[in-house]
């Protein structure tokens, strides 16, 4: 039994830089899953459910829309709006799963590829622990090249730490091996904060679905945990707070521009 969906045991580091330095690192497990194989999954993992409460287990309602459905569906909807050709494309999803029944994804992120190996674009879903997330639509100019490198306006409140004028620069470097996603977030003054994760495959079995349970028992608990408690150090060496505005709709996506997209 093999599947293109896997584990990606790693690190998450991130480093703000301004006015007050600030760095974390801990230890995750993130899941990349094949859209297409999750009936597949959920039959034949004991460890793994799909929509049903398991050790580990994915809802599509924690994602996208937040409609229990066809979470492929919804992808492709916004590769459509984008003008891409969507027949035969492959979504593979980076995330979090729940783990006996709680999650949380600041950030998931949508690999959507061509049947000849090219990446069509990638999709970037923050979520804030206001219950809102933001999902930036972003073409690929940069083919077969493992490197991506994207950029967008920040549309969405995340941090009380960080103001709403800023910009992302994304380096993606997509699952094979390995994987990487590291963020340059930048205000009118240049490089902020930056965030990675990166990670090794493993093969996506019970007898490693285990071992992760094992490692990382209470991994999402501690993601929100960490939020917390990393914002009260921040408060604490006396960064200025900006506060949140609620966002005119809760779920909300931005098609941004190939101009915008220089790809390596």
């Amino acid at each position: 039994m093999s599947f293109q969906s896997a584990l990606f045991p790693g690190e998450v580091v991130h480093a703000r830089k301004r006015p007050r330095t600030h760095s974390l690192r801990y230890q995750v497990a993130s899941f990349l899953l094949d859209l297409d194989e999750l009936p597949e999954l959920d039959a034949k993992l004991r460890l793994f459910g799909v929509n049903r409460f398991s050790a580990f287990s994915f809802h599509e309602a924690d994602h996208g829309d937040l409609q229990r459905g066809d979470l492929k569906a919804w992808a492709l909807r916004h590769l459509t709006s984008a003008g891409i050709q969507t027949d035969g494309i492959r979504i593979r999803l980076l995330c979090y799963p729940r783990i006996l029944g709680y999650a949380f994804n600041p950030l998931s992120v949508y690999f959507c590829e061509r049947p000849d190996g090219e990446m069509a674009a990638v999709l970037y879903e923050v979520c804030n622990t206001f219950k809102e997330r933001h999902t930036y639509v972003i073409p690929v100019t940069a083919g077969k090249a493992r490197t991506i490198r994207h950029r967008c306006s920040k549309a969405m409140y995340v941090s009380p730490f960080v103001p709403m004028d800023c910009e992302y620069r994304f380096r993606i470097v997509t699952p094979e091996d390995d994987v990487l996603i590291a963020i340059d977030e930048h205000d009118a003054d240049g490089s902020l904060l930056y965030a990675s994760f990166a990670g090794k495959r493993v093969e996506l079995t019970d007898a490693a679905l285990a071992k992760t349970l094992l490692q990382y028992p209470l991994m999402t608990v501690k993601v929100v945990v960490a939020i917390h408690y990393e914002a009260l150090k921040l408060w604490w060496k006396g960064l200025a707070i900006y506060r949140h505005k609620k966002a005119k709709v809760p779920v909300a996506s931005s098609l941004v521009s190939r101009d915008a997209t220089p790809g390596e």
